[in-house]
């Protein structure tokens, strides 16, 4: 299936953070990396005042896993590059948020696809948009 992944870093040092997040996205079972798009750094957007700036990011990836797989996996690897979360919309050293999963429409406990308020934010949709320019067509056909 045809996803979309945000990529975010604060801490420590944030391109290599988010580039091993993109080694191990591209070694996932049944995953393969298309596009990866530039990246952008950003003021904070909520949480703590004495946040550092994010670099920002989406990578397109074609996977077989399941949503709820895929999201698993990221955190997993997030786990791995030493996420902590102790405060919502705190400093990381690696964010990934599934933005988009094929046409699906999904709201559990734990995963909301598409991501909630992805179209309001301009650190998802300027790189969404570089890399997956009518994308705008699939938010519209999704009701985002």
């Amino acid at each position: 299936m045809r996803s979309f992944i945000g990529l975010g870093a604060n801490l420590g040092n944030r391109k290599q953070n988010i580039e091993r997040a993109l080694l191990e996205i591209a070694a996932l079972n049944c995953t393969k990396i298309i596009k990866v798009s530039s990246l952008i750094e950003t003021l904070p957007v909520g949480g703590p005042t004495n946040q550092g700036k994010y670099l920002n990011g989406v990578v397109e990836i074609e996977t077989g896993l399941k949503p709820e797989e895929l999201l698993e996996a990221l955190q997993l690897i997030e786990i791995k590059l030493k996420r902590v979360r102790k405060i919502p919309n705190g400093p990381r050293t690696i964010d990934l948020d599934i933005l988009l999963y094929g046409k699906k429409k999904i709201k559990t406990k734990k995963l909301q696809i598409p991501h909630p308020r992805m179209s309001e934010r301009y650190f998802v949709m300027k790189p969404l948009l570089e890399i997956a320019p009518l994308i705008g067509r699939v938010l519209e056909e999704l009701g985002d």
